[in-house]
């Protein structure tokens, strides 16, 4: 088959097998199959780009970050509903249409709790998406859409013009996993799925966007040249026939049915793969709705009912504390069981001691439990008039419950957080940090490979990693030798790393890689380091009292001195390799910016570094150059307004040789 028709085969394929498994939720092919087929057509994109398709599934991955986002004036307005808070306001807002129009029948939907967008289609085509905004005017999120598996690129039969309306949301189970990976990272957690999907579609980079899994369900056709509909409910059919991801409807007449139903939508929400916070209620017939018109805000068809959060008291019988893999240390009530938005809630996050001190929450305690954001379980306040005899104020633990290493406060926030070199609770974050690329740059020790010398009990502290043997590796792989010797000479190289990577490669708290490279070079190797106080460490420039705290803290850790001891017996390299002997850049300090294409920003790094020079993230009147790469944005215009010299890659080039 020739390549034109062999792209346009894939991508047909490739569609409909999406379409199947995000919109119909009824996959026909195996994930391994659909990778091979995607690889295949990237392939072949690649070296005939002419040929590739405008609704390609490639367009999914994410394509070039974006500046900004520019402003979108919607063809049709966006608008909002009026809110509905019990069933006798619910009631009326009915009573009101049916009185003067009987037999009126309603559409009844959940209302997803994301954010509002427009779909813009011209010949089939998806040309546009935008935010809602204020109804009016939104933000132009077209190369975050396009991650969305479930939004069709492309619509056999459809009109030259059309525009949707939907809701783009975080499933549940995307915003578990995304807040593991921030856990993982260190990073803050999300307070709750539609945040979390307001924040992805709003990433200038859509290649984070994809990253992030989020859905979307159509819920209106705002504009379809040449097709009319009498119904809301047929406009949700042939939305459906377009291959749209469609809200599910019931069409209702009889206001108790209607209730029953808005009901129904709140208990079976445990169900529903997206979190929501109430129903809506429309008038099914577009002549009725255009009779009716629209108030100044809302349109008078319509009505969102929203569910009020259930507050349920409950005692706790026990306070645990969880170690990340981060080290921080988060304390969880465990509360009797009690039902919450359909749910059975066994235990509420308490967030740190500063949460737990301000409400005095204490064992044994009668409180107040909420779901917030409909997912996590808190704890709003305590019953003291239900408070046992002799019950104390709740302390986090001095030493970490898992490894039994000290505990510390950060400096700069409210957590706890495990100081051990070698804790378990820590242990693939700890080495996945060790290998990396920045540290001792093991390649092919990746994230999976580590978990698995962790699961086999391989490894159990980064040291070990210089103690593997060919029988270990080589269970890893099916007849994997040749894989396990080349780990095994990565491994035996990396001993001859500089200390600067080692350094790094432990971890310590406010040390990067670029004040790494700093103590390797002021001290010479580990010994000497490990000998300086506060005091010696401070006269150290861009070394900061919290940061020397932060190392001798570390240092002075049983635990870090056992994985110094066995990393040393194993032969790693503890000297620094970066000696400086040519100053010419003593006292300059440099800005780099735009995207460099002859070196890393890490390799310009270590040569300015190395010729006594330093390296800053922003402009000031104390930078000496600013090295400017392609696409350089706001710091190359701040250096021409303060008149700092402008160096291109090869004027760089030429200042090192």
């Amino acid at each position: 088959m020739e390549p034109k028709e062999r792209i346009g085969e894939l991508t047909r394929l490739l569609n409909q097998a999406g379409y199947q498994y995000y919109v119909l939720d009824d996959p026909q092919m195996q994930d391994f199959e659909y990778d091979r087929l995607l690889r295949e057509l990237e392939t072949l994109e690649a070296q005939y780009p002419q040929w590739k398709q405008p609704d390609s599934p490639t367009q999914r991955v994410g394509g070039a970050a974006l500046s900004k986002f520019e402003k979108v004036t919607h063809a049709v307005p966006l608008m909002s509903l009026q809110d509905v808070f019990s069933m006798e306001e619910l009631e009326d807002f009915l009573t009101k249409i049916l009185e003067q129009h009987p037999q009126t029948a309603f559409s009844v939907e959940p209302k997803v709790d994301g954010l509002s967008v427009a779909l813009e289609y011209e010949n089939g085509l998806f040309v546009r998406g935008a935010t809602r905004g204020d109804g009016v005017v939104g933000e132009d999120v077209t190369e975050n859409l396009k991650t969305i598996p479930s939004i069709p690129m492309a619509i056999p039969n459809a009109p030259a013009r059309l525009i949707v309306r939907g809701e783009v949301f975080m499933p549940k189970e995307s915003f578990r996993k995304l807040n593991e990976e921030q856990e993982a990272e260190g990073k803050p957690l999300f307070a709750n799925p539609r945040n979390a999907a307001a924040g992805s579609l709003r990433q200038l980079d859509p290649k984070i966007a994809a990253k992030r899994r989020l859905d979307i369900l159509v819920f209106n056709v705002q504009l379809a040249e040449g097709v009319e509909f009498e119904t809301h409910s047929q406009s949700l059919r042939y939305l459906r026939d377009l291959h749209f991801k469609v809200i599910p409807n019931q069409i209702l007449s009889d206001p108790r049915e209607i209730g029953k139903a808005v009901e129904a939508i709140n208990e079976n929400r445990e169900n529903l793969t997206c979190d929501i916070d109430g129903a809506v209620i429309k008038v099914d017939s577009l002549a009725l709705r255009e009779r009716l018109g629209a108030t100044a805000k809302f349109p008078r068809w319509a009505a969102a009912y929203k569910y009020p959060p259930e507050i349920k008291p409950t005692v706790v019988e026990d306070i645990v504390v969880q170690v990340g893999r981060t080290g921080v240390l988060t304390p969880k009530a465990v509360v009797r069981p009690v039902r919450l938005a359909g749910t059975t809630v066994t235990n509420a996050t308490l967030h740190n001691q500063d949460f737990i001190t301000q409400r005095d929450i204490r064992i044994g305690d009668t409180v107040l439990i909420r779901k917030a954001g409909e997912i996590i379980p808190e704890i709003l306040e305590v019953d003291l008039s239900k408070r046992p005899e002799n019950t104390h104020p709740y302390r986090l633990p001095a030493c970490c419950p898992v490894c039994g290493a000290p505990t510390e406060r950060e400096e700069d926030g409210a957590f706890l957080r495990c100081t051990g070199a070698e804790c378990p609770a820590q242990l693939s974050r700890n080495i996945a940090h060790f290998v990396s690329r920045d540290a001792m740059d093991i390649e092919g020790l990746g994230s999976a490979i580590v978990d698995a010398l962790i699961e086999k009990g391989f490894v159990k502290s980064p040291a070990d990693i210089y103690y593997l043997t060919l029988e270990n590796l080589k269970s890893l792989w099916q007849n994997g030798e040749t894989a396990a010797n080349n780990l095994l000479t990565a491994i035996e190289n990396s001993k001859r790393q500089d200390v600067s990577r080692l350094i790094y490669g432990f971890g310590i708290r406010q040390v990067g890689a670029k004040t790494a490279r700093v103590l390797a070079t002021a001290f010479g190797n580990l010994e000497n380091l490990m000998a300086a106080d506060v005091e010696i460490l401070t006269q150290v420039e861009d070394i900061g009292e919290i940061t020397a705290k932060s190392i001798v803290s570390w240092f002075s850790q049983p635990q870090s001195e056992h994985l110094i001891r066995r990393l040393k017996e194993a032969g790693v390299n503890m000297e620094s390799l970066r000696q400086i002997t040519d100053t010419r850049f003593a006292g300059k300090t440099f800005v780099l910016t735009g995207a460099l294409t002859k070196f890393t920003r890490e390799e310009a790094s270590q040569k300015i570094e190395l010729l006594g020079g330093k390296v800053s993230g922003s402009v000031s009147k104390k930078t000496s150059f600013v090295v400017v790469g392609e696409n350089a944005g706001s710091k190359e215009r701040k250096a021409r307004e303060l008149g700092i010299p402008l160096l291109t890659e090869d004027d760089f080039l030429e200042m090192i040789q």
